[in-house]
């Protein structure tokens, strides 16, 4: 990481070494062993070490991101705590943590405890000014059309997708489920954003990186998992350019003046508006303006004075009637911002 130049990152996804200090071997009920996680990468001597460690790639990444960049990291109840107090020393601010509810997980054969079914990821800025993106818009398609909430109900990797070595085991202990890399990267990047993971693993967030097209920088020290990893994004076929351009949100859409609307013929002038309810009508000007009886100004200030209000979104309020029902105008501006203005066809007075 040190080797990398100051402020070169727009995201950075970690799974880093979560500190199990697993004391035996685990067995199931019928005395078979668990394939846990016994792994050098993963002993620490004490917590000390381990926050030490944690500090020092965390301060890394703090460096390495954008003024506006953003963090995921993800770990279980063993590591996650002691990561987001160091997040917080470092001066990143939390956006939010995600609950990862795993729709097969592992059960707890000794029978002493709840069965762990999740593990938290914490999304975080560089600082509490940055600008950071969030695809609303993309993650509410993505979630038919809600509003995307913070607990995430995605399946454990298993089936083709888990990377195995020579004798059909599982190569990574931990390897993450592509669902979970596509919905964070798809959440918090943009086409050709550079996103950094310094525990690449089997390669994981590059597969999907390079699937969404994002350009992607993959940090592993074992070679096997390496291999496995460089295989595995040669392999992987991006998207076309096209495809990989996420629905804008609200804030991103071009700026469309209403008047523009009626400059370009897309409402006539003389057009009779509505509240949705039909309480109150107004008609449109031939300069943009919209007129009552009492009244005559832009869509937002005649929609708050009918209304009122100390405000008024006029592209909400307003409607205006298609096929005997009626739609608000912001489905005009809509189409508008998909397609560009081209003056074809016009809305009857």
């Amino acid at each position: 990481m040190r080797m990398l130049p100051t402020g070169s990152v727009d995201c950075v996804f970690a799974d880093p070494p979560y500190n199990l200090q697993l004391r035996g071997e685990l067995r199931r009920p019928d005395d078979s062993v668990v394939d846990g996680v016994d792994e050098a990468w993963d002993r620490f001597t004490d917590f000390a070490e381990y926050d030490a460690f944690t500090r020092a790639w965390l301060g890394e990444c703090r460096r390495l991101l954008k003024k506006d960049g953003t963090l995921w990291v993800i770990g279980a109840y063993h590591n996650i705590f002691r990561i987001g107090a160091i997040l917080q020393d470092l001066g990143f601010w939390i956006l939010n943590d995600v609950i990862w509810r795993k729709s097969n997980p592992m059960p707890n054969f000794r029978g002493r405890r709840f069965t762990n079914a999740h593990e938290t990821l914490i999304w975080a800025a560089r600082g509490q000014e940055s600008r950071y993106r969030f695809n609303y818009q993309a993650m509410k398609t993505l979630n038919d059309d809600i509003q995307m909430r913070s607990d995430w109900f995605i399946p454990l990797c298993t089936g083709p997708e888990r990377m195995r070595n020579e004798h059909g085991l599982k190569l990574h202990p931990t390897q993450k489920p592509e669902a979970l890399l596509h919905r964070v990267l798809l959440a918090s990047t943009n086409q050709d954003d550079v996103v950094l993971d310094p525990f690449a693993g089997t390669g994981t967030t590059l597969a999907v990186a390079k699937r969404l097209r994002r350009r992607f920088i993959g940090i592993e020290r074992h070679p096997a998992y390496a291999e496995a990893a460089i295989g595995r994004v040669r392999r992987t076929r991006p998207v076309s350019a096209e495809a990989a351009v996420a629905e804008p949100t609200k804030r991103e859409a071009q700026r469309i003046p209403f008047g523009s609307l009626v400059e370009q013929g897309l409402i006539a002038p003389g057009t009779r508006l509505y509240d949705r309810h039909r309480r109150v009508s107004a008609m449109v000007g031939p300069d943009g303006s919209v007129s009552t009886a009492d009244t005559r100004g832009s869509i937002h200030k005649v929609g708050a004075l009918v209304q009122n209000a100390p405000s008024c979104n006029g592209w909400t309020f307003w409607h205006f009637e298609r096929d005997g029902g009626l739609v608000p105008l912001d489905e005009l501006r809509t189409q508008v911002n998909g397609r560009g203005v081209n003056g074809a066809g016009s809305l009857p007075a």
